[in-house]
C-alpha cells in the first residue's frame, strides 16, 4: 500500500516533473488528479499556496510539501536516489543550479510565451493581465518567446558542455525538470534548436515509460488546445 500521495494536474509540466521521478525511481505512491478540485478549504488546509504538485507523506514537518524541485530533492534525499541527485558537492551544485536557473529565469519567459495559447491564467502584474490591447499583449508574448533563445543557449553551453545530460551520463532531476518544461513550447510550435530536440529525445529514451507515460497527458492537452484554435 502506498504511503505517499501525490496530488497533480495532468496537463502541467511542473507536475510532470515529479510524476517522472516517482516512476523512474520505482517509488510507491498514490497519484490523485485534482483538476477542478483545488482551492477548497480542505485542500488549502494542507496547501495554503494552492499549488501542485503536492506531496503528502508521514515524516514531513507539516505532512505535506509543494514545489516540484523541493519534492524531488526531498524524495532523492530520503530514498538515497544518488543516480538522480548526486551526493558529490560539485555535481549536486550543478544539478541545483540548473533547476534554479530554469525556475528563476527560463520558466517565467516560457510561461509568458505559452500560457496564452494553453489557456492558462497569467500572474497579476503581467502584461497579459493588464487593461491593454490584444496587440500589446501579443507583442509582449512574442518578446518573451524571442528572449528564450539566450538562456537556452546558456544552458547548452554550460550544463551540457561535454555531457549528454546535466547529470553526466544519465538524467538527473534537473534533466527531468528541463525536459518536462520544454514540452510546453510545443504549444506555440517553437523553433527548437536541433540540440534541444536531441537532448529531449535522449532523456525520453533513457527514462523510457517513466517519461513517456506521464508526458502523454501533457502532449494530449497541447494537441487538444491546438485543435480548438484551428
Amino acid at each position: 500500500m502506498a504511503t505517499a500521495t501525490l496530488s497533480i494536474l495532468k496537463p502541467s509540466v511542473n507536475n510532470l516533473t515529479t510524476r517522472i521521478l516517482v516512476r523512474a525511481a520505482g517509488l510507491e505512491f498514490e497519484e490523485t488528479d485534482v483538476w477542478g478540485k483545488k482551492s477548497t478549504p480542505e485542500f488549502l488546509a494542507k496547501d495554503p499556496a494552492d499549488l501542485t504538485p503536492l506531496l503528502e507523506e508521514e515524516g514531513l514537518p507539516k505532512g505535506s510539501l509543494w514545489e516540484s524541485c523541493a519534492i524531488m530533492q526531498y524524495l532523492c534525499n530520503k530514498h538515497s536516489l544518488d543516480r538522480f541527485y548526486p551526493t558529490d558537492p560539485g555535481e549536486r551544485a550543478m544539478t541545483d543550479s540548473a533547476m534554479f536557473y530554469l525556475v528563476g529565469t527560463v520558466y517565467p519567459l516560457l510561461a509568458r510565451a505559452t500560457y496564452p495559447a494553453l489557456g492558462f491564467g497569467q500572474y497579476p502584474g503581467e502584461v497579459a493581465t493588464a487593461d491593454v490591447s490584444d496587440d500589446i499583449k501579443e507583442h509582449a508574448r512574442q518578446d518573451a518567446e524571442d528572449a528564450l533563445a539566450k538562456p537556452l543557449e546558456a544552458f547548452r553551453g554550460f550544463f551540457l558542455d561535454g555531457r549528454d545530460f546535466v547529470g553526466g551520463s544519465s538524467p538527473s532531476i534537473a534533466d527531468m525538470r528541463w525536459a518536462a518544461t520544454l514540452e510546453f513550447l510545443r504549444a506555440i510550435d517553437y523553433d527548437f534548436p536541433q540540440w534541444t530536440e536531441d537532448y529531449m529525445e535522449r532523456i525520453e529514451e533513457a527514462l523510457g515509460d517513466a517519461y513517456s507515460e506521464p508526458v502523454a497527458d501533457v502532449r494530449g492537452y497541447i494537441d487538444y488546445v491546438k485543435s480548438q484554435s484551428g
